[in-house]
């Protein structure tokens, strides 16, 4: 399900432009900064860096076919 929401213009040129660079939608970039933004909150003691690692891996995650492992 989708919302409309309203946000500054110059947030909306901010993502246009990231948006380009990045090879996102607009709506992307600012679904991308909102998740990033709410994993920093949510883990003040991470850096940034670590928490961009780990969202790319679990993306990764999901679009690799997965096969149970085996020990031993």
């Amino acid at each position: 399900m989708s919302t409309v929401i309203r946000i500054s213009d110059d947030l909306a040129k901010e993502a246009k432009t990231r948006s380009k660079v990045e090879h996102r939608s607009m709506t992307s970039q600012l679904e991308y900064w909102a998740t990033i933004g709410k994993a920093a909150e949510e883990n003040p003691d991470l850096p940034f860096s670590f928490i961009k690692e780990t969202l790319l891996a679990m993306e990764e995650m999901k679009a690799q076919p997965k096969e149970a492992y085996t020990f031993g």
